[in-house]
């Protein structure tokens, strides 16, 4: 009986994630569509309204920069308010704005509107991460990260092609393409507001689709693995290891967002079509998905994170100086797929270690704060490096040479890191993963 029990606890938490997985896929999906449909808008946006690419990069990274702003109040909102309520505002109000960015004239507009964005958004992701500790315990929290981060990809290999084909309606009722793309992807995240409301339940506790043993059974293997919790919020900001993996997050995020948001535009250079454009842009995901997969997996199993995430960063080093220095456009666009794909590897156990640091009521603190550093800060300074270094260079290759220095800076902290949790379970043995 005794041997059948970690069987009946796997049957729990894998009927978790499969009603709660796929939804909350299709939702970041969603969010992922908003967030970086901007760089395919650029394709035609920034000639029609006399944008520059300083202008372009400014406006695609502050939205990262209020996106930073209200990360952790979003998230402890989460926390205190309940996921549905929450995750129903924040996709209600990011969708309005989305859709409203197809009737922008002036970067002034522009600007507001991704402020507006990134304040809209700022809860979301953070507030998953945490919501998946309410879920799942450690050894299940990289591959159900890993393959609700899924969705990055699936969105950008989906979203290629579809955008390059909104463009093509440029000039139906009277709208130019680019605004076509803000309102088809914009609209449908309003709808999934109200579906939030009806799939997504707070906790196990108020899930109907488990029985009261099944609850008891998660929350007797959650309460089993805790990691100490310090009494209040800020303890989760003073603590060395959330400032080190956040810091080394910086280069992440900006080597992520700095890529995605300018990969149309880069291969777009390269002379080809709006539409082959979009489906070259989907490759590098296409190839990120199963990486991501694999590296979350292998990372459960050893139980160990950081060199499941420093080792995929040198292989996104890699295809940075690859795709700076080929004269080929397609050795260009291998070393962009290796870029992508080892930027994307990291995600299942880079986030994995935010949420197993601390508990308690530092957990929301120390989550918002590490994705605040790579996503927030680091998605400011990724698109507008390359927006800047464009406009003076001409060209890309000095943007990718800087991307590729902050990653390795952050492969630096990530050794950092492994010494600081490994003399810390040497002075007091807690599971640290």
């Amino acid at each position: 009986m005794a041997e059948a029990m970690p069987i009946e606890r796997d049957q729990v938490f894998a009927k978790c994630a499969k009603r709660l997985i796929p939804f909350m896929m299709l939702l970041y999906v969603t969010n992922y569509l908003d967030r970086v449909n901007v760089g395919f808008a650029a394709l035609t946006m920034n000639k029609d309204l006399g944008f520059s690419a300083t202008v372009y990069g400014f406006a695609a990274g502050i939205f990262f920069l209020s996106y930073a702003v209200f990360q952790i109040p979003g998230t402890v909102i989460l926390e205190r308010v309940g996921a549905r309520r929450t995750v129903f505002a924040i996709m209600a109000a990011w969708g309005a704005c989305s859709a409203a960015t197809a009737f922008v004239q002036t970067p002034i507009a522009f600007y507001i509107l991704r402020v507006l964005l990134g304040l809209a958004e700022s809860g979301f992701f953070p507030g998953i991460i945490l919501y998946l500790t309410f879920w799942f315990p450690k050894e299940y929290r990289a591959r159900f990260t890993a393959i609700f981060m899924l969705a990055i990809p699936m969105s950008s290999t989906l979203g290629g092609p579809l955008s390059g084909f909104i463009l093509g309606m440029d000039g139906i009722g009277g709208f130019r393409g680019w605004q076509w793309l803000f309102l088809i992807e914009g609209l449908p995240a309003c709808a999934l507001a109200f579906a939030v409301l009806k799939f997504l339940p707070d906790g196990p506790a108020s899930a109907s689709f488990l029985s009261d043993a099944e609850k008891q059974a998660i929350a007797a293997r959650l309460a089993g693995e805790k990691a100490p919790a310090p009494p209040n919020l800020w303890a989760g900001f003073v603590d060395p290891r959330v400032l080190l993996l956040g810091l080394a997050g910086t280069g992440i995020g900006a080597g992520i967002f700095g890529g995605q948001l300018w990969l149309p535009q880069i291969v777009k250079a390269m002379g080809y079509s709006n539409l082959i454009t979009g489906c070259i842009s989907a490759l590098p995901y296409i190839v990120a998905a199963p990486t991501m997969m694999l590296v979350g997996r292998s990372s459960d199993r050893s139980g160990e994170r950081v060199w499941h995430t420093a080792i995929p960063l040198l292989v996104a080093v890699c295809g940075l100086v690859i795709a700076a220095l080929s004269q080929s456009h397609y050795v260009a666009v291998g070393g962009l797929v290796m870029t992508m794909a080892g930027l994307m590897g990291t995600y299942g156990p880079y986030y994995t270690q935010s949420s197993s640091f601390l508990s308690g009521r530092s957990a929301p603190g120390a989550i918002a704060l590490v994705n605040l550093m790579c996503t927030g800060l680091g998605g400011f300074i990724g698109p507008n490096v390359l927006g800047l270094l464009k406009d003076r260079t001409g060209g890309y290759q000095a943007g990718m040479f800087a991307l590729a220095g902050g990653l390795v800076f952050s492969v630096f902290l990530l050794f950092v890191l492994s010494k600081v949790i490994a003399a810390r379970s040497a002075k007091a043995p807690i599971a640290v993963t």
